[in-house]
C-alpha cells in the first residue's frame, strides 16, 4: 500500500521558486520574494496570479490556496500601516487570515530563461531569438524573426490573436503596409528601451504603456519608418508568463515516489484596469477633420 503523500512546507516550494527566479537578480528597487507566510506552513494549493489585488486574494481563500505567486509586488513603495482602511491593508490582512501566503516575482521574473519576455516572443512565433538588451548583468527583452515577413496590419493581428482579450485592444504606430520580419518585445512597461531596440535593427517593437512624449520623439527620430510600434497593454504582454510560471514550478517540485503533491492553477480573474473604450479609430485620415469652430 502507498503511503500517503506528505505536505510540502512553504520553505520548499519557496526554495523551488527561487531556484527558477533567483532574488538576486532582481533591479535594486523592486521587493521580491515572500511577502506573508509561516515557512512551515504546509502547501497544498498554489494559484498563479499577475497582481494580489483584493479579488484575486478572495479567489485564492475561497480556493483554499496556501501559496499565491504573482508577478507584480503587493508592496513596492513603502506603507506605514496595514490597517483594513486602506486596499494595502486589507489586501495583507486578507492573505494573513486566510491563512494564505504570498511569493512575488518581479523584475528576477522578467530576466529568467525563460522569463516574461521569452514567453511572449515564444507565443508570437519569433525564431532565432536573442536577448534585447541586458539589466543587470541579465538578459532583458528578446528580439528574434517572423516565419516569414508580413504586413504591419498582419502582424498586430497576429498580436491581438496571440494574446489574451482586453478592453483597450492595441495601439499600433507605424504605416499598415510596411513589411516586417525583425520583431523586439518587451513584457510590460518597455519605453526606455528605444536605444536598444533601434540598435537591434527591429522592424518592429511590441511592449506596453508606451506615453505621448517618449513615442513621439521615438517616431520623429524614425522619420516615419522603422521601428514601429505595437502597444499590447501591460496586463496581455504580461499575464501569459503566469502559466509558464506555474508549469516550470510543478516541474521543479516533481519529486520520486510521488513524495508531495501540491495542486496549482492560474487565476482566473482578468486584473487588466481598463473596461471599456470610446471613440476607438476615430482619428483616422480618411476622416474629415471637424470645423475648430470659435471666433475667428
Amino acid at each position: 500500500m502507498d503511503e500517503p503523500a506528505a505536505d510540502l512546507p512553504l520553505r520548499d516550494v519557496v526554495a523551488a521558486l527561487e531556484s527558477l527566479y533567483p532574488l538576486d537578480t532582481a533591479a535594486d528597487w523592486d521587493r521580491v520574494g515572500l511577502v506573508t507566510g509561516d515557512p512551515d506552513q504546509p502547501v497544498r494549493r498554489v494559484l498563479v496570479a499577475l497582481d494580489p489585488t483584493l479579488e484575486v486574494i478572495a479567489e485564492a481563500a475561497a480556493w483554499g490556496a496556501d501559496l499565491l505567486v504573482t508577478h507584480h509586488p503587493l508592496l513596492l513603495r513603502g506603507v506605514h500601516s496595514v490597517a483594513t482602511t486602506t486596499a494595502k491593508g486589507a489586501s495583507v490582512t486578507a492573505l494573513v487570515t486566510a491563512g494564505v501566503a504570498l511569493w512575488v516575482g518581479h523584475t528576477n521574473a522578467d530576466v529568467a530563461d525563460p522569463g516574461v519576455s521569452t514567453v511572449l516572443a515564444d507565443a508570437l512565433g519569433l525564431l532565432r531569438q536573442r536577448p534585447l538588451s541586458t539589466e543587470g548583468g541579465h538578459p532583458a527583452g528578446r528580439v528574434g524573426e517572423l516565419p516569414e515577413p508580413v504586413a504591419l496590419s498582419d502582424f498586430a493581428a497576429a498580436v491581438a490573436a496571440a494574446l489574451p482579450d482586453t478592453a483597450a485592444g492595441i495601439r499600433v504606430s507605424g504605416d499598415p503596409d510596411a513589411t516586417v520580419s525583425t520583431v523586439a518585445v518587451m513584457g510590460g512597461s518597455g519605453d526606455d528601451r528605444f536605444d536598444d531596440v533601434r540598435a537591434s535593427g527591429a522592424d518592429v517593437y511590441v511592449t506596453a504603456d508606451l506615453r505621448h512624449h517618449p513615442v513621439l520623439e521615438a517616431r520623429e527620430e524614425a522619420r516615419g519608418g522603422r521601428p514601429f510600434l505595437v502597444d499590447a497593454g501591460h496586463w496581455a504582454t504580461e499575464w501569459l508568463w503566469t502559466a509558464n510560471a506555474r508549469d516550470r514550478l510543478v516541474s521543479a517540485l516533481e519529486q520520486p515516489g510521488g513524495a508531495t503533491r501540491v495542486e496549482t492553477r492560474v487565476s482566473t480573474i482578468r486584473t487588466e484596469p481598463w473596461t471599456f473604450v470610446v471613440g476607438a479609430n476615430a482619428a483616422r485620415d480618411d476622416r474629415v477633420a471637424p470645423e475648430p469652430g470659435g471666433v475667428s
